[in-house]
C-alpha cells in the first residue's frame, strides 16, 4: 500500500473511531457542545481526506486517461468531478 494510502487509511480509522465516541458521548448525555466540537472534528478530517482522495484521483485516473489521449474518459472524468464538486459544495 502506498504512503499516500496509508495516511489515507490511518485518516479514516481515526474518523471512525471518533465517530463511536460522539455516540457514546451523545448516549452518555455529555454537554451539547462538546458533542460538537468532536463532530466538528470528524468533519474536518473527512474533508481532508476527501480532498486527498481527490487528488490522487487526478495524478493517477485522470492522468492515465490524459497519456492515453481518451477524449471521451476524460470528458467522463471531467463530469464526475464536476458533479463532486457540486455535491461538496452543498453540503
Amino acid at each position: 500500500m502506498s504512503e499516500k494510502k496509508q495516511k489515507t487509511a490511518i485518516a479514516l480509522k481515526k474518523a471512525h473511531t471518533l465517530l463511536g465516541k460522539i455516540l457514546q458521548m451523545v448516549e452518555g448525555d455529555v454537554y451539547c457542545i462538546n458533542i460538537i466540537q468532536q463532530n466538528l472534528a470528524v468533519i474536518g478530517l473527512l474533508k481532508s481526506v476527501n480532498l486527498d482522495l481527490l487528488e490522487g484521483h487526478l495524478h493517477c485516473c485522470v492522468k492515465s486517461a490524459m497519456k492515453a489521449q481518451d477524449i471521451q474518459k476524460m470528458d467522463e472524468m471531467m463530469e464526475e468531478i464536476l458533479k463532486i464538486m457540486k455535491t461538496a459544495q452543498s453540503k
